[in-house]
């Protein structure tokens, strides 16, 4: 992805609309772990990520998981993200802003919540592929922020903020 022009189909899959629903997965999951305002970071992050196959593959099945033991488990996440995040972040980016505009995302606290009954609870509908990054990026909202900071995390990646 890095250096190179979306395609067709990564346009239509990476469009405002879709990666708004994604961010907002990610603040829904972080929600539900911490009861409190989503950090602006951990929506990004999470979207980024989920939208990414190899990662969504290499998931760990439980929110137990350490972030570093799973990272060096999984060498292939932090290339992806050094290969992709920018990109990715320059797609997410409009989504966030898309479902701020439409009220979907709401800032509260110098963080993000989900408007209420903007988005059921259960993922479902949809493409195969699209409730599979729906699903990590509610499982990623819920993760991430185990590990400490969202600096922490990032770092770990191999992410600049």
């Amino acid at each position: 992805m890095a250096g190179r022009e979306l395609s067709r189909e990564e346009r239509g899959l990476f469009n405002p609309a879709f990666t708004a629903l994604v961010c907002t997965r990610a603040v829904q999951g972080y929600e539900q772990q911490y009861a409190t305002v989503c950090p602006l970071p951990v929506a990004v992050t999470a979207a980024v990520m989920a939208l990414q196959p190899s990662i969504r593959a290499a998931l760990p099945a439980t929110l137990r998981t350490g972030l570093m033991g799973w990272l060096d488990a999984n060498e292939a996440v932090r290339v992806a993200m050094g290969l992709n995040a920018a990109a990715l972040a320059a797609v997410v980016r409009p989504g966030l802003l898309f479902a701020l505009q439409s009220d979907v995302l709401r800032l509260q606290d110098s963080g993000l919540t989900v408007a209420p009954r903007a988005l059921g609870k259960t993922v479902k509908g949809g493409t195969e592929q699209n409730t599979a990054i729906q699903k990590a990026a509610v499982q990623l909202g819920r993760w991430l922020p185990s590990t400490g900071s969202i600096s922490t995390v990032m770092t770990l990646l191999g992410v600049q903020a």
